[in-house]
């Protein structure tokens, strides 16, 4: 990669060794005030975002034994057995939540010099200070420095993928031996590991064909030892019905796809479309700016995802949504900030006043985004969450059944280690039924948890007025504030016994306006369904039942 070289007060050029000394103090200096700040903001408020259901998805997993939870990974779940791996380290060390989001926290700001490397790799200095600057304030870094999922993992994990293959690219030998473990890594930690992959593969293809024979050994080498996260990932397509061909659900087409990369580069920067468009021609002029190298590699990388997205046919679970390409986030504001350096060149006052504004309006995004990552949540309803979650650990069962990861559920495995464990998945009818059929009989108690606060009902409140969720001697409910808690009353034996209850508790949760409940009534449906043949529905059945 090239590098302008700058003039020393002599008038001679400077060395390489020289010119390094004199510019990199500065630039490391201000990289370790850009992690000093976000390392201190993701610690005070990495308790502020409520605790959502797939944090306490990969808790419970990881509660199992270590066999238990690769068994769990590698044929029931799939995807992301790295990010397994450490929440059964969490859980099995005594830590709940919190400790989940310290790991994330701590990648997340393990990648700041990760990104200010890179940068400085394929382009200068200053442009990945700006860079940094830039991947810092952005909502899809710090939200996913708290949230307690693979998101912070797979950025670093990518970031030292992409750094290893620039190395070896360079040194060759041995040097592929780095590269591999960094994107076996970054596959083992998410799915779309595979898109990291390919574009790196493909960016050798097209920039670097003079070391096209190691390199194709190496990647070979990445591909077979990769079977077993390839396996994992077949697994979690079937799952939510995502193969090759025709169009999906959710995202399919050009415009979808558009759409999908215009909101995705919003939460990079900021969404608001006056700010998105002035970032957008930053990135277009930094991409004219950089070397042709540095240029191959960005586009390989932002490319590959969408021919990848063009030809996938996806499921109606299975939209893509912006954390998805949390690898594209460094070399997006390696753009970015290229475009603003080379601003900087004519008009330096406007530059500084541009990065400046571009840093506010990113945490400004990430404040509208994600309002309680900055305010916290409700006072009102962290103490009616606390008291939901005392009454669950008192009166726990270890045979109870618990439909869906609800963070209730978290809170209360937290106060008791001996809270029950048997979880059936509200998103995958499939998966419910056969963790229901493996239980012994007799089958426990159910236990649904109703939220009224959720943004996603048709009247979020903290309140819930109605509290009776179906027939008289068939169910024990308790309101804490926004939450219903419902249990039946005797254990409910078979599971034919237990769907036609989960109905009724989410006919209930649908007459009191709650989001969810419409989900999971069709998830309990199709599970009934598959369980008895297509005969009449749970939902006219419970309704003849009343």
């Amino acid at each position: 990669m090239t590098q302008s070289v700058e003039a020393r007060t002599d008038g001679r050029p400077w060395t390489p060794a020289a010119r390094s000394f004199a510019s990199a103090h500065g630039v490391v200096a201000g990289v370790s005030v850009i992690v000093a700040v976000a390392a201190a903001f993701l610690l005070h408020q990495l308790m502020a975002w409520p605790p959502h259901e797939d944090e306490t998805l990969a808790l419970f997993v990881g509660r199992d034994s270590l066999g238990g939870v690769i068994d769990h990974v590698t044929r029931d779940r799939g995807g992301a057995p790295l990010h397994f791996l450490f929440a059964w380290g969490v859980a099995h060390a005594g830590f709940g939540l919190g400790g989940s989001r310290l790991v994330s926290a701590a990648f997340a700001v393990a990648s700041l010099p990760l990104v200010a490397l890179l940068a400085a790799r394929l382009t200068e200095r200053r442009t990945a200070l700006v860079a940094t600057a830039l991947v810092a304030c952005s909502w899809a870094f710090l939200f996913h420095g708290v949230y307690a999922r693979m998101y912070s993992m797979f950025l670093f994990l990518s970031l030292l993928s992409f750094l290893g293959l620039l190395r070896a690219l360079d040194r060759g030998g041995r040097a592929w031996l780095p590269w591999a473990a960094a994107i076996l890594l970054a596959v083992a930690a998410h799915p779309y590991g595979a898109l990291v992959l390919a574009a790196q593969g493909v960016y050798v293809l097209l920039a670097r064909r003079d070391r096209l024979r190691p390199a194709v050994a190496a990647f070979a080498a990445v591909a077979v030892a990769g079977i077993p996260f390839w396996l994992t990932d077949l697994v979690l397509a079937g799952r939510f019905d995502v193969g090759v061909g025709g169009r999906g659900d959710k995202l399919g087409g050009p415009t979808a796809i558009v759409t999908y990369l215009w909101q995705t580069a919003g939460d990079f920067s900021a969404g608001w479309w006056p700010v998105l468009a002035v970032v957008l021609l930053l990135a277009l002029a930094g991409l004219a700016t950089v070397d042709p190298d540095a240029r191959k590699l960005a586009l390989c990388t932002t490319l590959v995802p969408v021919v990848a997205f063009l030809a996938a046919r996806l499921g109606g679970s299975a939209s893509p949504e912006s954390r998805h390409l949390i690898f594209v986030l460094p070399l997006f504001a390696v753009l970015v900030a290229a475009g603003v350096t080379r601003l900087a060149r004519r008009l330096p006052l406007a530059a500084a006043g541009i990065v400046v504004a571009l840093l506010a309006a990113e945490v400004a995004w990430a404040w509208q985004r994600t309002p309680p990552l900055f305010e916290w949540e409700p006072a009102q309803r962290q103490a009616a969450r606390a008291q939901a979650e005392a009454y669950l650990a008192a009166t726990s069962r270890p045979d109870d059944l618990l439909f869906g990861y609800e963070p209730l559920f978290l809170g209360a495995w937290e106060r008791n280690r001996a809270f029950a464990d048997t979880v059936l998945p509200r998103a995958d009818a499939r998966l419910t039924l056969r963790v229901l059929r493996r239980q012994p009989r007799p089958l426990g108690r159910g236990i649904w948890i109703l939220d009224a606060s959720e943004r996603n009902n048709l009247k979020p409140r903290l309140e819930i007025e109605n509290r009776d969720p179906g027939p008289p001697g068939m169910f024990v409910t308790h309101a804490f504030g926004p939450f219903l808690v419902i249990e039946t009353e005797a254990p409910v034996g078979t599971p034919d016994r237990y769907l036609a209850a989960a109905a009724r508790a989410m006919l209930a949760g649908r007459a009191l306006g709650i989001g969810d409940a419409d989900v999971n009534l069709q998830t309990i449906e199709r599970a009934d369904r598959a369980s008895r043949g297509y005969g009449p529905s749970l939902r006219s059945r419970s309704s003849n039942s009343r």
